[in-house]
């Protein structure tokens, strides 16, 4: 063989090795802008799995909320290190923040924003954004630091502000605007700068938090100042470069000039310290460490850690872009804080930024479970912990903080689907049965009192106890009482299933029976739509009327963010009493179509609700009255029609991942009973998937007569569970994700009776 042979072979298999590697990286199909506008509240920055940073933009925009920091218009008010995934109510963090500015600056701390040129661009890893004076911003991510490379115009004054009073604000009026409370900056002898800053409230109401900080340039500035300014003031430049403010009027903050035009900032966080901040910035992006290295470690990261863990041969762009996009999302949070905890010193793990177990404990946590089965054991051990030293398991926390709780205290349920579901590992079930009881008998203070709901505390626990205990229901005297009813019947349902498994039968009887006091809520005579029997409030003289198309409340209200329709089929625990009191199979069929049904509440739309949690389950229902069919044709719409690839491409909030999570279940073909061990079955989108269970395990679906892309033959036909011919709308944890397993489904274009063995199981209702 001569050279030129030799060399074109060579050059031949080394883009073969390119193509291989580009189709290994699994990252190149997700989008992460996607949902980040039309309500859904993504955060597009650059983030690592469950990681303390995600770094990225500020817009702002006065009288419009941002939640995760990213607006689609508005100007630039910093890019902040700290931000939370796709969530509403109040936005949290916006902190630890710089601002890239050109020329002469003389106000530097007069709320300073610079406009957006052009369009932002993100991927896995990365984020780029463009200021109206010319500067490119470069953002990149590792758990616990992040990098910045600033490219300013060449010729020009490049600064960089250091603003230690940025938060992201809240314009809603509701008292949740986060507050700058003091701080500390100081500029050192070599450049670098070390600091903290204090803040208050957001969607948690939580009091004081402190975050460190620690900076590096990896470019020497020609010039450093620290600045403070008080009140409506003007800047103040300090005669040394270090400020301290006990005081949300006095603002501080350093302003760092460069004539280079290439500028790169490595900057880490701690919930500790500065000096842990410092040791967290160099061990993970050391100085001398090259921005693209992060980025590639980042995808890296990804690709091993989460994409990898679901693949499939579908070819289709659209669907790829949704399953991986979605795991993407359903990672970034909670927050692996594990030795960052400035509560308590624990060997216990530590994941905070939870928001909220009232959105995720429907579908995400099962599926965490599935994929992550060593961080969710963690993240178990952690609430476990948390309740150690708090005193309540949180239902939401963040900034070390629980609060706020809509409904139940669902930490109840996330605790008995990981028992029934088999994690045990290092999980102290002694110690998290007794968090359990706490929240099933103990009435937490009503301190500090939220204006928005002062009859009981929304911080932890079940606040509404004292009626629960005394009459098995719950009057208006506590706001959302139907709401936090039928969530309570369920949290007990939780503690019956882990005290049985304890061998505690005593308990066991007791909360299967308060389980079942959903019922107490029941108005077999309240009418909607020609359907009898809806939960309705109640007080001791008896039921309330209400109007269940239109009873959906928030937070002083009986119905919390939806209405009786939804809360009437809540408590899956006991479904088929539910079907009885309702009628039997074919009215629950009738009733559960006539929510999909457009226009039948008498406006536009439908009664069911995709972007509302507590509308989850309710495609799934079907399984219950034999009518597997419905499920699939109900579920697949929702599905492809409201869930679309691009900036609103999701149908609400994500709230932390909960409407990601529930589209891939539909991917799968598989919808879990929290705190049961059953799922139920409707039908995969691939004609192949295989999900990675960890410990050599794999579950692998497949499909036949399906199109790959699940819109036409979407009717499951037959089933073969682990090779064996399956009449079952359901199986269980163990039937397929105990010890791996295979799901062979035939599918079809119409519908077929292929469940002719018995429906999912009701526990409750024997």
């Amino acid at each position: 063989m001569n050279i030129n042979s030799f060399s074109m072979l060579t050059g031949l298999a080394f883009q073969g090795l390119l193509a291989a590697a580009a189709a290994d990286d699994l990252s190149q199909h997700v989008d992460v802008f996607m949902g980040t506008q039309g309500g859904g509240n993504n955060f597009p920055g650059a983030v690592r799995p469950f990681g303390m940073v995600k770094l990225g933009p500020d817009l702002l925009v006065s009288g419009t909320d941002s939640y995760s920091g990213y607006l689609p218009t508005g100007n630039f008010s910093g890019f902040s290190m700290m931000h939370e995934q796709g969530t509403g109510g109040a936005p949290k963090y916006g902190t630890v923040s710089q601002l890239p500015l050109v020329g002469n600056i003389g106000d530097p701390l007069a709320n300073v924003t610079v406009s957006r040129s052009g369009t932002d661009a993100a991927s896995v890893g990365y984020y780029s954004a463009q200021t109206g004076d010319g500067v490119e911003v470069e953002l990149s991510a590792t758990a616990r630091a992040g990098i910045y490379r600033y490219t300013f115009p060449s010729g020009s004054q490049g600064n960089v502000l250091v603003d230690v009073s940025h938060a992201l604000p809240s314009f809603r009026g509701q008292g949740l605007g986060q507050r700058y409370r003091g701080g500390n900056l100081t500029v050192f002898d070599d450049g670098h700068y070390e600091g903290d800053g204090v803040y208050d409230n957001g969607w948690n109401e939580a009091p004081d938090w402190t975050i460190y900080f620690c900076g590096y340039f990896d470019t020497t500035a020609t010039s450093q100042k620290v600045y403070t300014a008080t009140g409506s003031g003007e800047s103040v430049e300090q005669q040394y470069l270090y400020a301290t403010s006990s005081s949300n009027y006095t603002r501080i903050g350093g302003l760092f000039s460069f004539s280079e035009s290439e500028v790169i900032s490595r900057v880490g966080i701690s919930w500790l310290s500065t000096d842990q901040a410092c040791a967290n910035v160099n061990s993970e992006i050391p100085a001398n460490t090259t921005f693209a290295s992060v980025v590639d470690d980042a995808v890296s990261e990804w690709n091993s850690k989460v994409f990898s863990k679901i693949t499939t041969t579908n070819t289709n762009e659209t669907s790829l872009s949704l399953l991986y996009t979605s795991l993407y999302f359903m990672h970034l949070i909670p927050t692996n804080q594990t030795g960052e905890n400035p509560g308590w010193t624990s060997s216990e793990p530590y994941y905070q930024d939870i928001f909220t177990y009232w959105d995720l404990f429907r579908c995400s946590t099962a599926l965490m479970q599935v994929l992550q089965p060593t961080a969710y054991e963690e993240q178990i051990r952690s609430l476990i912990d948390i309740w150690r030293f708090d005193g309540y398991l949180p239902d939401a926390r963040s900034s070390n903080y629980n609060g706020r709780s809509q409904g139940g205290s669902n930490a109840d349920n996330i605790l008995a689907d990981a028992y029934i579901k088999g994690v045990r590992g290092a999980v102290n079930w002694t110690d998290g049965y007794k968090a359990m009881v706490k929240d099933a008998e103990v009435t937490p203070a009503n301190s500090p009192v939220d204006w928005m709901a002062s009859d009981s505390s929304t911080h932890e626990g079940r606040s509404a106890l004292p009626d629960w205990l005394e009459y098995g229901y719950i009057t208006p005297a506590y706001s959302r009482a139907v709401t936090r009813a039928v969530e309570y019947a369920a949290n007990d349902f939780g503690l019956y299933q882990v005290a049985s498994g304890l061998g505690i039968t005593d308990d066991a009887e007791k909360y299967l029976n308060r389980s079942r006091n959903w019922r107490n809520h029941w108005n077999p005579s309240q009418a909607s739509l020609g359907y009898y029997g809806f939960v309705v409030p109640r007080n001791t003289s008896g039921f309330i009327d209400t109007d269940p198309l239109n009873d959906s409340g928030y937070w002083g209200d009986a119905y919390y963010e939806a209405s009786s329709w939804a809360y009437s089929f809540a408590d899956v625990h006991d479904m088929k009493h539910l079907i009885d009191l309702m009628g039997g199979n074919e009215t629950v069929v009738s009733r559960l179509e006539t929510m999909f049904t457009d226009g039948a509440s008498g406006s536009s739309g439908t009664i069911f609700d995709p972007s509302n949690e507590p509308m989850f389950n309710i495609p799934y229902l079907y399984n219950y009255a034999n009518r597997q069919d419905l499920s699939v044709l109900r579920s697949r719409t929702v599905a492809k029609e409201k869930y679309t690839t691009g900036v609103s491409g999701l149908p609400g909030n994500s709230d932390a991942g909960a409407m990601q999570t529930w589209l891939l279940w539909n991917m799968i073909g598989l919808y879990p009973v929290t705190g049961q061990n059953t799922f139920l079955i409707h039908s995969p989108w691939f004609e192949l998937m295989t999900i990675d269970l960890g410990d050599d395990k794999e579950l692998q679906i497949t499909s036949t007569g399906g199109d790959g892309n699940g819109d036409t033959d979407i009717y499951v036909q037959s089933l073969k569970v682990n090779g064996k011919q399956w009449d079952k709308s359901w199986l269980t944890w163990d039937d397929i994700f105990a010890q791996g397993g295979t799901l062979e489904f035939g599918l079809g274009p119409a519908a077929a009776n292929w469940t002719t063995g018995e429906v999912p199981p009701s526990p409750a209702s024997e």
